[in-house]
């Protein structure tokens, strides 16, 4: 504890020393020219689709980097692969830190990698900046003072909360099937449900079945659920892979509850297409980012998205919404960095994180802005409610609050 509260004086002290007269200050990774940034992403394996988040966020930074980098200096982007692999990701932030002396690790895709390499970081007091992940653990200034993330939504109990809730309010007697990955962030997101439910958690839940990351296909699971006949299911993974499948699979077999997908799987690109449009249309998730639309109107940062995605990365499929995250992340790390000014030491760096006074971001949804304090970690705690139509994700409740 004592530990905790040294980093976060040191923290502190890092804020005020912002109000001074500008002075530079550098950390490791840091100089006048350049700031050494690394990441991880699953550019293959069972997650690889979602590695269209780190080619995003390296097309972004050279968007900025063309217009003379942040402060003068350029963002030297190393990314390097992890296949979704926690040895892997620790190995690659060993490299990333101690081999190629970056200023901090931004962005490790999932819950995971990201908490592999957690202790690591910590220890060292290498800022871990808005890692990929809505699990509850990122927000524990006090044990993890160096760890903050940057969800799709609010956190994985929260996001169950308001999923639980929003079906409640529909059939107050439903009877719920849940769906999760088999590790911390499923596991989470269950215990959600659960709190959620309350003393009827017991009666409520029909069943909950569990799936590994690396199993083919999640088709036993859906059947097994089916046969409760459940009101609603929920399903929550990672991985588009299993979110497709349990999907489809639930639409063959003539199930048709009310369905709950998690966030990170509200993707037209990786799940629905997959899926098939038919077979999805209904599904409800819940999200904070705009949902993509191909020919916006009246929405110039959509349109500037677009623009960016063509002109950047043109045989991507702009559909993929983790494209649209990787974006997003990727700005509100310059608006960060922004915040720095010219204190660019590590401690500053985290100091800053934990301290996002309503800040905008341009594809947020309305109403939602990032803040964080040294005491909360969630940049993000409040959603809307999601539904695929059978082409397109569009909004379908008002702004929903989260705890």
């Amino acid at each position: 504890m004592r530990a905790a509260l040294a980093v976060a004086a040191a923290l502190a002290a890092a804020c005020l020393s912002t109000r001074a007269p500008a002075q530079k200050a550098y950390g490791p990774g840091v100089s006048d020219t350049e700031i050494k940034i690394g990441n991880t992403m699953p550019y293959s394996g069972p997650a690889s689709p979602l590695s269209i988040t780190g080619r995003v966020i390296s097309a972004y930074f050279d968007e900025i980097n063309e217009k003379g980098g942040v402060g003068g200096r350029k963002l030297n982007l190393i990314s390097l692969d992890d296949a979704f692999s926690p040895p892997k990701t620790m190995e690659a932030a060993r490299r990333l830190v101690e081999g190629d002396g970056v200023a901090f690790i931004f962005a490790t895709m999932g819950t995971a990698p990201s908490s592999a390499i957690a202790k690591y970081l910590n220890s060292n007091k290498v800022p871990q900046i808005f890692l990929i992940s809505s699990a509850s653990k990122w927000n524990d200034p006090a044990n993890m003072p160096w760890s903050i993330a940057l969800p799709w939504a609010p956190n994985y109990t929260s996001e169950a909360a308001i999923d639980v809730a929003y079906a409640r309010a529909k059939n107050p007697n439903a009877r719920f099937a849940v769906l999760y990955q088999n590790d911390d962030a499923g596991k989470e997101y269950l215990r959600g449900v659960k709190e959620a439910l309350g003393a009827d958690a017991d009666k409520a839940i029909a069943m909950a079945s569990s799936f590994e990351v690396a199993d083919p296909t999640v088709d036993s699971q859906v059947l097994t659920l089916a046969n409760t006949k459940a009101d609603v299911f929920m399903i929550y993974s990672v991985t588009p892979r299993a979110c497709a499948q349990a999907i489809r699979k639930a639409h063959e077999v003539g199930w048709q509850p009310t369905r709950f997908l998690a966030s990170g799987c509200a993707n037209k690109a990786t799940v629905m297409a997959p899926a098939g449009l038919e077979a999805g249309k209904g599904v409800l998730s819940l999200g904070a980012l705009k949902p993509f639309v191909e020919a916006p109107k009246d929405d110039p940062a959509m349109t500037a998205y677009i623009d960016f995605m063509k002109k950047r990365l043109p045989n991507a499929d702009i559909n993929n919404v983790a494209g649209l995250y990787g974006y997003t992340v990727a700005e509100a790390l310059v608006v960060l960095l922004k915040q720095c000014k010219d204190n660019l030491t590590r401690e500053n760096i985290m100091a800053q994180a934990a301290n996002l006074k309503s800040v905008p971001l341009s594809l947020l949804m309305p109403g939602i802005t990032l803040n964080t304090t040294p005491q909360d970690f969630r940049p993000i705690k409040d959603g809307y409610m999601l539904q695929f139509d059978g082409n397109d994700w569009v909004v379908a409740s008002e702004l929903l609050r989260g705890t």
